[in-house]
């Protein structure tokens, strides 16, 4: 090139001495001019070679995933594609998210706690004090700025499929909210084949494709395949342009109904018959040889209204064995699809420069969500439960119009080795398994964190990795509020075992239920009967299943501790609800019976099964 330059500058002096034609000057003008740039340009070519490029982003949610559930974790189910992510990356095991769905994913979408991001309470269960507060919108407000904005300003693609579960006006979705291609569930969840909803107040999901809402799905549309279809599809129009780009894989897996084809709801016939107390065992065990538990960890006690697997009949353990056998069949479906993302991007050479951050938006659902749904016989609700969701015999769980989620009992089991699970501060509602790999991770490959994480980390973390800088003021002059979240640059570059020092704390409130864990200590206060009604006090180092309340042996600590809450709820504006979904669930659960040695009689009396070796035939 610089060659061309000194052509250029000979033919242009030769044309002013020898009286070249008009078209050799221009000629040698432009070979001139030509070379000149091109060698103004070889310096910053060479510098652009030693700049690493930015990294390719993807998030990948499992809706209602537990923390037990993928097998490096500890969980029987087949999850060979995370694994691999695992295998490749760390695994951590004191990362934490909300009790729920949506608030869970405007923090991770803002940096934010949710009661300044517009989800201090889940839309649908907004108390009367808490309407028309800011922060409780009951979507994600315009007072914070979005991750995927600030990375489609710092020149990322940005992609999002999946729930989005934030808002549904225009303004709202996530075409407006910094997203350049969606195909998106706005709805909290739904059916997997089609558009029908929950209610007969909200009879259809509601979607969008590219900013624009759908007045149908595609013919083929499986949730789970559709996502992964049409995230594939925006990965590849855009290939070449030399822009990273940012996927926000929001999956609908695997949150009830369980839906999903049929060869895949029969992987593990008959696994689970022998009950939740030997499946959850098994797992425990499993997740101390992992490296995920220390040695000694306690089991949560069994929820008192479950009953002992061991006193039902093989039929009925094996009913609620094939619930859990859906369950399985939905995560291992997801695991097939993102193994489909995961090798489209080693065919076309980006897997190698993309980081995988891999979580559950909150703990295993237990509720009974198809009761809440249909409520009482005679009501609308109940009515259209009927006629849309008629499908309730087990041979047809997983069709369309079936329902089916595995309830309080395997939700336990998903969250080993965790007390209680979704909507709950306990551990079981706000621990989730994370793993990250790609190339921002510079530890041991396959090794295991357990440092204090939360989801409002992410985002300072990946606007770091773009080199993206987050803003003093929204586009309309609000002034943003700070992250809430801490770097894990240091931690993933092995400079440091957690983002948070002792010192540091974090706080939760949903649904009145509220917490914070300062070190290896937590306070929670939540709604009888799941708690006491009153603040109780774990340390989690010595007691992650949260088994021993210390509030009374510990009352200097107690007090700390409650400082500690009272200055979350003065820097976040919590409005605690003056009604809750769980303000009278005392009423409709069993009592819980009183830990007294021997009392009430037989309470802890099972069944006896005499040793295999001593049971035979009878003569005839």
């Amino acid at each position: 090139m610089a060659r061309l330059g000194m052509e250029g500058a000979r033919l242009a002096s030769a044309g002013v001495a020898g009286g070249r034609t008009s078209s050799q000057r221009w000629l040698a003008a432009i070979l001139g001019l030509v070379g000149m740039l091109a060698t103004l340009a070889v310096p910053n070519l060479a510098a652009a070679a030693d700049t690493p490029r930015r990294p390719n982003i993807v998030v990948i949610l499992g809706d209602d995933m537990g923390f037990s559930d993928m097998s490096s974790f500890g969980g029987e189910i087949r999850t060979p594609n995370l694994d691999t992510l695992a295998k490749k990356g760390v695994r951590f095991t004191n990362f934490y998210t909300n009790p729920s769905c949506s608030p869970t994913r405007s923090t991770l979408l803002s940096g934010v706690d949710t009661h300044r991001n517009g989800l201090g309470n889940m839309d649908e269960w907004t108390a009367p004090n808490q309407r028309g507060a800011v922060g409780y919108e009951g979507y994600l407000n315009d007072r914070v700025a979005t991750l995927p904005q600030l990375l489609k300003d710092a020149g990322y693609h940005t992609y999002m499929v999946g729930k989005w579960h934030l808002g549904k006006a225009p303004e709202l979705i996530p075409a407006a909210r910094g997203f350049e291609r969606d195909f998106s569930l706005l709805d909290g969840a739904g059916s997997y084949w089609d558009m029908t909803n929950f209610t007969g107040a909200s009879p259809l999901s509601v979607f969008t494709e590219d900013g624009r809402y759908l007045t149908k799905l595609p013919d083929d549309y499986y949730a789970t395949k559709t996502y992964t279809d049409k995230l594939i599809g925006f990965i590849d129009a855009n290939r070449g342009d030399g822009k990273p780009f940012f996927a926000y894989v929001a999956h609908q897996a695997p949150h009830d109904p369980y839906h999903l084809p049929r060869d895949w709801r029969n992987r593990h016939v008959g696994e689970y018959d022998k009950g939740w107390d030997a499946v959850r065992a098994e797992r425990l065990k499993r997740q101390v040889e992992l490296g995920i538990m220390p040695a000694g960890t306690q089991l949560a006690e069994r929820m008192w209204f479950v009953p002992d697997p061991i006193v039902l009949a093989p039929a009925s353990r094996a009913i609620l064995g094939k619930k859990m056998e859906l369950y399985a069949g939905m995560m291992e479906n997801m695991d097939f699809h993102i193994g489909r993302l995961i090798d489209h991007l080693k065919e076309i050479g980006e897997y190698d420069n993309t980081v995988f951050i891999v979580f559950g938006d909150n703990g295993a659902e237990g509720t009974d969500l198809f009761a809440q749904i249909a409520g009482k016989a005679g009501t609308r609700d109940f009515l259209y439960a009927a006629i849309k969701w008629s499908q309730t015999h087990p041979n047809a769980w997983g069709d369309p119009g079936s329902y089916v989620g595995y309830g309080p009992m395997w939700a336990q089991v998903s969250m080993t080795p965790f007390s209680q699970y979704k909507g709950w501060v306990a551990e079981g509602g706000i621990r989730n398994a994370l793993v990250v790999s790609g190339p921002l991770v510079k530890r041991p490959a396959g090794s295991i964190n357990h440092g204090v994480m939360h989801v409002a980390d992410i985002m300072p973390t990946l606007l770091e990795a773009a080199g993206a800088t987050y803003p003093k003021k929204t586009s309309r002059g609000h002034e943003l509020p700070p992250l809430m979240g801490k770097s894990w640059g240091p931690m993933l570059a092995g400079q440091a075992e957690s983002p948070r020092t002792a010192q540091d704390y974090l706080g939760w409130e949903v649904f009145g239920n509220r917490a914070v864990r300062k070190g290896d200590w937590k306070l929670r206060w939540q709604y009888k009967p799941f708690g006491k009604g009153e603040w109780e006090l774990f340390n989690l180092a010595n007691d992650p299943a949260e088994r021993i309340d210390l509030a009374a042996e510990q009352p200097d600590r107690l007090k700390e501790m409650l400082a500690t809450w009272n200055d979350y709820v003065q820097a976040n504006n919590v409005i605690l609800p003056s009604r809750s979904p769980f303000e009278t669930l005392e009423d409709a659960l069993p009592p819980r019976v009183a830990d007294d040695a021997g009392y009430p009689p037989l309470i802890y009396k099972r069944q006896f099964v005499p040793p295999k070796e001593m049971v035979v035939e009878p003569r005839q």
